[in-house]
């Protein structure tokens, strides 16, 4: 879209503005103009002259906020479902699949990418993270970078890491890891080569080494200084099962939230993915300093690492977005359906948490985990910008028709819990940056046959299948 045209969307079922007073609109209409909103209003209140390049008839859809991803590891889209990797836990995966991963080649690293963006996209998530941590074959960040802005999605690449090695008493191969001096020059290059600090930015480029068993302290530490030197934010693994609690432990003699902060790890430029583990010391200097988490339920169940705290940690003040996370440990990347498993998942570890079970599963509603899924992810990637519908934010929305058999009986009770209680929608219409990128449930950047043909041909290759 370019920077004067504009879109009308007229009459919505509801429009969740997820703004400072949480307007749910019923046939409100929304104008976007370039790369923000110009105006959203109440039934009965558009001027009768509004005129707009294009016109989206919205009855019988809902408008929400482009939902935000914090957490992805999009090439793992290529090993889904690995017969080897299927029943394992956290360590026992990335040890199957790390061999595997060594074959990365920079085709694959572009069309995964665009692969789970086209799939995030089509879910109504309109601005995503992803943590790219091996580099093998001449991989580069600048892999990641090309593909989205192609396939049109605002986008923060997460330039991960790996430095320890099974011989020095880490978790990767020895094949897989890098030196510290190149991590830390190629991490320099791609901040001041591609990342804008500006408003409505599409790119920003993020320090992330892997996790605390595959970097070293220094690595850490020096990562941190570098980030906030140049600007940025700062993102890793933490906490995210037993195992890892243990080798913390072992290796530092400390819980995983202690280690983040002895190496500079805590602050309102960070957040952390997973934290199933986190205690409630933990919570605690998360809420006090401002420290964001990407939530990841469905992997979290998958890997069989936990059941995070999450209504402890929103009911402490801890900065929670929701994350996907990797396509090997979700097997799939809808947001909306991620934002219905935290639901289901928060009400179920509610039950079973000694110290907040007598508060009730109710306590977690689909608005707190819509919250989560918009606003919640904004807040976790530094953004004032995106996550909630208002004059001047950025025209990042998703609509869902709520039409179809899924919503059935719910929709007319109550149109925006029933996004995430009925079963999760495609996006009708996903538009990111005033640009309409999924027009009836259809992608309108790439053509999505051949892309997904390509895919699997290189997840073939990968595999060796």
């Amino acid at each position: 879209m370019t920077d004067d045209r504009s879109l009308l969307i007229t009459d919505a079922e509801v429009i969740a503005t997820m703004d400072d007073q949480r307007r749910e609109l019923r046939g409100a209409s929304l104008l976007l103009r370039g790369r923000q909103i110009a105006a959203i209003w109440p039934a009965g209140e558009r001027p009768a002259d509004t005129q707009a390049d294009e016109v989206i008839d919205a009855r019988g859809l809902a408008v929400l906020p482009g939902l935000v991803n914090t957490h992805h590891h999009m090439f793992q889209s290529l090993t889904r479902a690995v017969p080897a990797a299927q029943n394992a836990e956290l360590f026992g995966w990335l040890k199957t699949l790390y061999p595997i991963w060594a074959g990365l080649t920079p085709e694959m690293v572009r069309v995964s990418t665009q692969l789970a963006m086209a799939e995030l996209l089509l879910s109504g998530c309109t601005t995503s993270s992803d943590h790219l941590y091996l580099y093998p074959n001449g991989v580069r960040l600048d892999d990641s970078i090309a593909a989205a802005a192609q396939i049109g999605m605002r986008f923060h690449a997460a330039r991960g890491s790996m430095s320890v090695g099974e011989s020095a008493g880490g978790l990767p191969p020895d094949s897989l890891v890098e030196a510290e001096p190149a991590i830390l020059k190629d991490t320099q290059r791609l901040i001041e080569q591609h990342h804008d600090h500006g408003r409505y930015a599409m790119l920003r480029v993020v320090a992330a080494p892997c996790s605390p068993f595959s970097v070293s302290r220094g690595l850490m530490r020096d990562s941190a200084l570098l980030a906030r030197s140049l600007g940025t934010r700062l993102h890793t693994h933490l906490a995210e099962n037993d195992h890892d609690i243990a080798y913390s432990r072992a290796k530092f003699n400390m819980t995983p939230a202690e280690y983040a902060d002895s190496v500079g790890w805590l602050g309102d430029d960070v957040w952390h993915a997973h934290c199933v583990k986190l205690d409630a010391a933990g919570i605690a200097r998360f809420a006090a300093t401002g420290t964001g988490v990407a939530h990841c339920p469905c992997s979290n169940m998958r890997l069989a690492s936990g059941i995070a705290p999450l209504r402890r940690m929103l009911d402490a003040g801890v900065a929670v977005g929701l994350g996907v996370d990797g396509s090997a440990s979700n097997d799939g990347a809808h947001l909306l359906g991620e934002a219905r498993s935290a639901l289901l998942l928060a009400r179920v570890g509610r039950s079973l948490d000694p110290f907040g079970c007598d508060l009730g599963p109710a306590e977690m509603t689909a608005r707190n985990l819509l919250e989560v899924a918009t606003r919640g992810g904004a807040r976790v990637l530094g953004r004032d910008d995106i996550g909630h519908l208002a004059p001047g934010m950025a025209a990042d929305l998703a609509l869902y028709d709520l039409r179809g058999i899924g919503f059935a009986g719910g929709a007319v009770h109550d149109p925006v819990a029933s996004l995430l209680l009925c079963a999760p929608a495609q996006a009708a219409y996903t538009v990111v940056n005033g640009r309409v990128v999924v027009r009836e449930g259809r992608l309108t950047t790439l053509d999505l046959g051949p892309l997904v043909e390509r895919h699997n041909r290189l997840a073939r290759q990968l595999v060796g299948g």
